[in-house]
């Protein structure tokens, strides 16, 4: 074997000891020149595990990290948040699986219930590998354009770096500024070229093994990985993390695309397009041991003609910005994610196509990311250090998804525990191996991303925990029915005509921030209807099933309570085609309410909760929308739909419909009466603050952080889009 062939392959024993020798000169020189094939390794061992298994334990078709987290809060109470109502249960997107009382998973089940200190670290877990899908959202850009731009320089040596700087920048500012269209209109806009650019470094890398060195494919023999390890190659690992960066973020962003066309498209282009550049690249070396800094640029044939590698370059700009988007959407869809369970503060969330919900768009995050990005590429300068913290906030996310993956495997697949063991003993073995080599890359650039993940998880982590304890003091604050029965009617105040909702986080009881309204004002809407928009772990709640109505006292008193609730994939809007569908909703609830029991305050929902009513489900629809409909200003124009036909006929086999019908289409006047007078959206804004003999960090984490968080991002008013002159703030505070 020719010492010049031998480079990229590890030498045999029967070398000489002259040969090894300026091999291993040659490695410590160049500290890449096994790493190409290792490269093409290690990218074939994540497309298995995350193509083929951890793409599987998607949340019907959403991605990501609280994905997983969602699924596991379903089949095991691990929600920290204490808000889990019996009704939730019965939603058609909530599993119901029943564990063996003596399998192995319902032991995992109890012991992950068992403690709240395990649902915490569960859920710091969550936060830490959602954190570093934050900090490669931030760092893909920054390589990426820095890359490609760099690349430019190569034909264009009189470019000084400061140049390559700010069109770098100016590329970012760009590209950010066009999130707003849409991950579909972006795609279609720059597909073509995505395509071209694969199918181009394949065809360059193929050129490459022909022309320089084909017994580099020696490489792949598994034999190799000994010898490579035996020549101190563990060092060089941290370095070559880049191959297979995307992997983290094609999972977090599987909401923008179907498991199948992933799966085809990655083991039909994409795998074997990198495969053949990596393999090139190496081959290229061998001959060119000098170019090992910009081997991908010099290996392009034809360099020295200027508008071949002007094409090369201009097609590899484009699709470093197609990749940085991938990572841009997989960003928003987490933090959409977290938002909806209670782990980030309030942001405005835009749906950016009608035909893919989960196409969204965050401008809060989105400007954020772009400041950050352009931090990242203007102080690091260069991109192996850029490269180096990729590698760090790369390994992290694979450790916390594999985690993770132990508990779907047991909790939500059921697999044998044969095959958990096997799949962790497999993993780990890599990703622990990797994980040691890019700790020492941590001086080297790998703090970056250590640093934003651990700004953006005392962000996660204490908005939580102000939302846990909010809730907390609101439910054991509650008032009770008997208050309320006191009262009288009139609630011991003049009733004004028009329609309240009362915005607040109970999903039963009546907020403590009602009795402070009405002991503080000498007058209460004629109609209170206390609305809780409430976020459950399930990718989406449908519209038949989204709101829960019941009363609260006599009729007379005029009071409700409903729950609009959402799964992690909806968007919540409070505008008009949201109060069209909760009156609907408490228009429908009157109409039915003869068919319940009881009319007193607890924690069941009427239209979920009586028998009688779920034995006729299919005969009353709880489908608001054609149950109910409008004729102008005439009012409500009843029984012209099946199902109210069927309600009817129901009613009058019980011998129930002339009294009842009566005395419903009165409060059905009346109700319409008072939505005519008027709406106002009454916010409760409950404030916490730590006792005096709080600990230290909790007076920080509560009164400082958490209050901070809540000055700075959106009101609740901008969030449920409730116009300023038809809403009254509402505070109260509360020691915890």
């Amino acid at each position: 074997m020719e010492t010049t062939n031998s480079i990229p392959v590890p030498v045999d024993e029967e070398e000489s000891t002259e040969n090894r020798g300026s091999m291993w000169d040659l490695d410590q020189k160049l500290d890449l020149p096994m790493t190409e094939e290792e490269a093409g390794r290690l990218k074939n061992i994540y497309t298995q595990k995350y193509v083929f298994v951890v793409l599987r334990a998607n949340d019907n078709g959403q991605g990501g990290t609280f994905a997983i987290y969602s699924l596991l809060c379903r089949h095991a109470k691990v929600d920290t948040i204490p808000n889990q109502h019996p009704t939730d249960e019965q939603l058609s997107t909530h599993s119901r699986h029943i564990f063996h009382e003596k399998s192995f998973a319902a032991k995992t089940k109890r012991w992950l219930e068992a403690t709240a200190l395990r649902k915490n670290l569960l859920l710091m877990l969550v936060l830490v590998g959602t954190c570093m899908v934050i900090g490669d959202g931030i760092l893909t850009p920054a390589i990426s354009v820095l890359s490609a731009v760099g690349g430019v320089k190569e034909d264009l040596p009189s470019m000084s770096s400061d140049v390559v700087l700010v069109v770098s920048a100016v590329i970012l500012v760009g590209f950010f500024s066009m999130q707003h269209y849409g991950t579909d209109r972006v795609g279609w806009l720059f597909a073509p070229i995505v395509l071209l650019w694969f199918l181009l470094i394949g065809g360059i890398g193929a050129f490459n093994i022909w022309k320089y060195d084909s017994s580099v494919l020696r490489a792949f023999s598994p034999v190799y990985i000994y010898r490579y390890f035996k020549r101190g190659g563990w060092s060089s690992l941290g370095g070559i993390m880049l191959s297979i960066t995307g992997t983290e973020a094609l999972f977090a962003d599987l909401t923008h695309f179907p498991v199948s066309a992933v799966q085809l498209a990655f083991t039909m282009l994409v795998f074997p397009s990198f495969l053949l550049a990596y393999t090139g690249q190496a081959a290229y070396i061998t001959k060119n041991p000098d170019h090992v800094v910009d081997a991908f640029y010099r290996s392009i044939p034809g360099l020295s003609r200027s508008p071949v590698f002007e094409i090369s370059s201009e097609i590899t700009c484009r699709a470093a910005i197609v990749a940085s988007q991938a990572t841009i959407s997989a960003t928003f869809s987490t933090i959409k994610q977290a938002l909806a369970l209670g782990c980030f503060p309030r942001v405005k969330v835009v749906h950016t196509s009608k035909k893919f919900p989960g196409q969204i768009y965050i401008p809060d995050i989105n400007w954020i990311l772009m400041l950050m990005c352009i931090a990242v590429t203007v102080g690091f300068r260069n991109q192996s250090q850029i490269g180096n913290a990729y590698g760090t906030a790369v390994v992290t996310v694979m450790l916390v998804t594999t985690f993770l993956m132990i508990l779907i495997m047991l909790l939500v697949w059921r697999s044998h525990w044969i095959l958990v063991v096997i799949f962790t003993v497999l993993s780990l073995i890599v990703e622990c191996t990797y994980f040691s080599a890019v700790l020492l890359k941590v001086n080297q650039g790998g703090w970056v991303p250590l640093a934003i993940a651990g700004a953006f998880l005392i962000i996660m982590y204490v908005w939580h925990y102000g939302t846990v304890k909010r809730y907390e003091v609101e439910l054991h604050s509650k008032v009770s029915m008997a208050w309320i029965l006191g009262l009288g009617p009139s609630l011991g105040l003049v009733r004004v005509p028009g329609i309240g909702l009362m915005y607040n986080e109970l999903a039963s009881g009546v907020p403590h921030i009602f009795s402070h309204l009405i002991t503080n004002l000498p007058a209460i809407h004629s109609v209170v209807i206390f609305v809780r928009v409430k976020y459950l772990p399930v990718y989406t709640v449908p519209q038949e099933e989204r709101f829960l109505v019941r009363r609260i006292g006599p009729k007379e008193f005029h009071m409700f309570r409903c729950v609009a609730r959402y799964g992690y994939k909806d968007l919540h809007k409070k505008d008009d085609d949201f109060e069209k569908k909760l009156f609907e909703s408490v228009f429908l609830f009157v109409r039915l309410e003869s068919m319940m029991e009881g009319c007193t305050d607890s924690d069941e929902y009427s239209l979920h909760g009586d028998s009688q009513l779920t034995e006729n489900r299919n005969m009353i629809s709880l489908n608001v929308d054609s149950a109910v409909t409008s004729s102008g200003s005439d009012g409500i124009v009843p029984a012209k739909s099946p199902e109210l036909t069927a309600a009817s006929n129901f009613l009058s086999s019980a011998g129930q419909q002339t009294s009842h019908e009566m005395r419903e289409l009165d409060e059905l006047e009346y109700l319409k009466s008072c939505r005519d007078a008027g709406v106002v959206h009454i916010l409760g804004n409950t404030i916490v603050r730590a006792r005096r003999d709080s600990k230290f960090l909790k007076k920080i984490s509560v009164d400082y952080i958490y209050a901070f968080l809540k000055r700075v991002w959106r009101e609740n008013s901008v969030i449920f889009h409730v116009p300023h002159e038809s809403m009254l703030n509402v505070g109260q505070i509360f020691y915890v």
